[in-house]
């Protein structure tokens, strides 16, 4: 039970029912029903002032079901005792509701929650007071600032994935005129939150110069009350709006009351006893709520005013004009290349320059493009896949990726520039099995590096001429400087019986199983 001798009192001193249900923490209705026998009897505020006492009497009077618990004089001396350990607990942030059990179960003290409550209000030092006050903000200038905020709507039976989500509200609010925009999602990722700020600047026609978020990860990476970390995607989108983005303090949900207070008022007026087939008539519903019911509603902080009409006369000129282009909505995430060159973004893979090997990158995504980014430099393009790998041959080392790079498109290409009888080579070679043959055609071109191409075509040519085009051959003539022995000479004899130029089959006697000494070898 409440103090009704203070009640009295504080009323005949002149407060008035609002200010009483505010400080006690009474509804109204209680309140007016305490005043009337009061009133009845003219004991009106601001009137022949009244002792303590004679409310007592008053209120036994007419009140004689209430017991003397509910007075002062009953209340505050058995609470008083224990001052310093009600200090200690305020102290430790310990509620007041916590305060008046722990006295209660622990110090078998007879008083209620408000007792205590009213207690704490009007008998703790200056100290232990200072935190509890509040300074009363100016008035805020028209367009000067945004509050935003998510608040939980309720369930609902998603048509499209069959089965029941979570809606969350989306709201924005323009602090001078108090009139909002509420946009219903399913997911408060980083491009959703990013695609309701742009809806709200096209609902509002302009861009207010401040605002004020949470610090939900989506828009705020890392809470500082004089350096806030900015998500990168939200970054691009005030530098895009020219908006100064300026989050909340952590905990401190009286940064931003304008959103905070209308989210009980959403879910009523909006959400509650209402059928949606989609989000989409969702989404579309709400904008014509913003606009024809909310906005239209009676503000006392208007004096009576209609968000949206203060909105059209003051606030609506004074936004920021929206940009001339469309904002591109990129999504930024983050990850460290791995020893395959590879960084992962959602669910694929994109190479990155091997110099960045285990560096922390960042990757932003823009329509059907990737970025990879390293210290504010794009380091990689790649064009968007939902899985799989992106992988670029040049940002591995050249010695690493040499197998990669020179392909059969490649080796036809060099022998052109080589000679037509290493054409003719490297066209066997892709002939049949060009996969599988690749590393031939790749050691053939290979030994221009020291050979030349003059001496590698006539090498091709030798080894075309005996019949054994492979590259063990050609490496031989080359090795032994016969690629340009003609016919006529003994070398030319001696290759027509030798085309390897190594031990071939004909070299050996057939019943001993032993090299013929005949050639030499």
């Amino acid at each position: 039970m409440f103090d009704l001798i203070e009640l009295y009192v504080h009323w005949h001193a002149g407060r008035s029912r609002r200010q009483l249900a505010e400080s006690l923490g009474i509804d109204r209705k209680t309140i007016a029903k305490y005043l009337a026998p009061a009133i009845e009897e003219k004991l009106i505020p601001d009137s022949e002032p009244v002792s303590d006492s004679q409310w007592a009497l008053n209120v036994a009077r007419w009140f004689p079901e209430i017991n003397d618990r509910s007075l002062r004089a009953s209340t505050w001396p058995v609470i008083e005792p224990h001052r310093q350990r009600i200090i200690d607990w305020r102290g430790a942030d310990v509620t007041v509701a916590t305060i008046a059990q722990r006295l209660r179960d622990d110090h078998s003290v007879d008083a209620s929650e408000s007792s205590v409550r009213r207690w704490v209000t009007g008998n703790l030092s200056e100290d232990a007071m200072r935190s509890s006050v509040t300074v009363p903000r100016g008035p805020i200038e028209p367009g000067s600032e945004a509050q935003i905020d998510y608040g939980k709507l309720g369930m609902w039976f998603d048509p499209d994935s069959g089965r029941r989500v979570a809606v969350w509200a989306f709201v924005m609010v323009l602090a001078c005129s108090r009139h909002m925009f509420v946009q219903p999602v399913l997911k408060m990722h980083q491009s959703s939150w990013c695609a309701s700020h742009v809806a709200a600047f096209e609902y509002f026609g302009g861009v207010p110069a401040r605002a004020v978020p949470d610090n939900l990860k989506t828009g705020v990476e890392r809470p500082d009350l004089y350096d806030p970390k900015i998500n990168q995607a939200y970054a691009e989108l005030a530098a895009h709006y020219q908006l100064l983005v300026d989050p909340a303090r952590a905990r401190k949900p009286k940064d931003k009351p304008r959103v905070e207070r209308p989210m009980q008022y959403v879910r009523d007026s909006f959400w509650r006893g209402r059928e949606f087939t989609s989000l989409g008539q969702m989404q579309t519903d709400a904008v014509r709520w913003c606009s024809e019911v909310a906005g239209l509603r009676n503000s006392r902080a208007l004096d009576g005013g209609s968000p949206l009409k203060v909105f059209q006369a003051i606030e609506q000129p004074a936004l920021i004009a929206l940009p001339q282009n469309a904002f591109q909505l990129a999504v930024w995430s983050s990850g460290k290349v791995a020893t395959d060159c590879h960084v992962k973004v959602g669910r694929a893979l994109y190479s990155v320059p091997w110099r960045l090997l285990g560096s922390d990158v960042h990757a932003r995504t823009s329509g059907d493009i990737v970025q990879i980014v390293h210290d504010g430099t794009a380091v990689a393009t790649h064009v968007l896949r939902l899985s799989g790998r992106s992988t670029d041959f040049e940002h591995y080392p050249p010695e690493k990726i040499a197998f990669h790079m020179r392909t059969p498109a490649w080796c036809r290409k060099t022998a052109f520039e080589v000679g037509p009888s290493c054409v003719e080579v490297i066209a066997g070679f892709m002939e049949i099995n060009a996969i599988h043959r690749l590393r031939s055609a790749q050691g053939v071109l290979a030994l221009r590096t020291d050979a030349g191409n003059t001496r590698l075509d006539a090498a091709c040519a030798r080894a075309l001429a005996v019949g054994d085009p492979s590259y063990r051959t050609i490496k031989g003539i080359l090795a032994a400087g016969t690629e340009t022995t003609t016919s006529d000479s003994p070398a030319s004899a001696s290759a027509q019986l030798t085309p390897a130029f190594l031990r071939g089959p004909d070299q050996f006697d057939t019943d001993t199983g032993t090299v013929d000494t005949a050639l030499g070898l």
